[in-house]
């Protein structure tokens, strides 16, 4: 097999959760060439791991005439396309135009695989389901736990990010993150029983409320370092190194586990048997009422007793 290209668009833990697929083609086929064609800000997270050689930004106006049935095609495109033996895409196409029109393109081995996974029984994990379309290459992905080592950047190696927990009060959904005032209680807790400090990641998604956050820990007197702007590779080499991570079900917790940090994440109204990280080291916290308003903070501080309890750097 010469050429292999992955199609993924979508947001980052869609494409976090496709990488377990990536990773078994490289590792099944390491003198390939593998590219992916998606968003350059999300899809360079596989360059940087090692697990593809290129990117190709899907932010072509070029490419729509690939979703209209019978279009004239951009020769560019075509012969790119044309140019691997493999092309496994991922993209929301219910017509099956644009799997016709690669077709027409020239791709001769096209392989379709789910634009979101199936949220029903039997669960079966998101990485596990986006895998199963390399069967018919005879690619099985046993396991979807996957740890990736990101090139360190200047801001992870100027920090002694053992010392650190990591927090990433947000996500992609309101309904999916927990209170900033509950996270608040539970850092305080942390802070009054260890000698460490925290790290808070940000983002697009928490651009309008993180200040409100930031506040909540200045008034607790909790110390904190402030991470936005950074590029998600830049991120994942800051998680390959923390002490703990906490978060919620998002794309940035995908992220987090992929770099195999250990941490403890909160569920409520998506499923985690579908959506939790495969990672053993990142534990999960479930709502049984599907509500993250039914999760208190005993019940978090009991979820990190046995982490809390046996740190170096318990105070006495």
């Amino acid at each position: 097999m010469g050429k292999i290209l992955f199609i993924r668009g979508g947001a980052v833990g869609d494409f976090v959760l496709t990488m377990p697929a990536v990773h078994l083609v490289r590792e099944r086929f390491p003198n390939n060439e593998i590219q992916v064609l998606g968003y350059p800000a999300i899809a360079s997270l596989a360059v940087a791991s090692g697990i593809a050689d290129r990117v190709r930004s899907i932010e072509d106006a070029r490419l729509a005439t690939f979703f209209v049935p019978g279009a004239t095609l951009d020769k560019e495109w075509c012969d790119y396309f044309s140019s691997f033996d493999v092309v496994v895409s991922y993209l929301y196409d219910p017509d099956g135009y644009f799997s016709d029109n690669l077709t027409r393109s020239g791709v001769q081995t096209l392989l379709s695989g789910p634009f979101r996974a199936v949220d029903e029984p039997p669960f079966v994990s998101a990485s596990l389901q986006l895998a199963a379309p390399l069967r018919a290459l005879a690619l099985y992905l046993e396991s979807a736990d996957l740890t990736l080592n990101y090139p360190d950047s200047s801001q992870s190696a100027a920090m002694d990010l053992r010392r650190y927990v990591a927090l990433h009060p947000g996500s992609g959904s309101a309904s999916k993150n927990w209170s900033f005032g509950l996270w608040a209680e539970v850092l305080s807790e942390l802070h009054r029983q260890l000698d460490v400090d925290f790290l808070i990641t940000s983002g697009e998604a928490e651009r309008s409320t993180i200040k409100q956050f930031l506040t909540l820990l200045d008034k607790r007197s909790i110390p904190f370092t402030h991470l936005q702007g950074l590029a998600l590779s830049e991120l994942g080499a800051v998680f390959n190194h923390v002490d703990f991570y906490l978060g919620h079900d998002s794309g940035i917790s995908h992220l987090a586990a992929s770099a195999g940090a250990e941490g403890l994440l909160l569920f409520g109204p998506t499923n985690p048997a579908v959506w939790a990280p495969a990672s053993p080291k990142m534990k999960r916290l479930v709502s049984e009422s599907q509500s993250l308003g039914s999760i208190s903070v005993e019940n978090v501080l009991e979820a990190l007793a046995h982490w809390s309890s046996s740190h170096p750097s318990r105070r006495n």
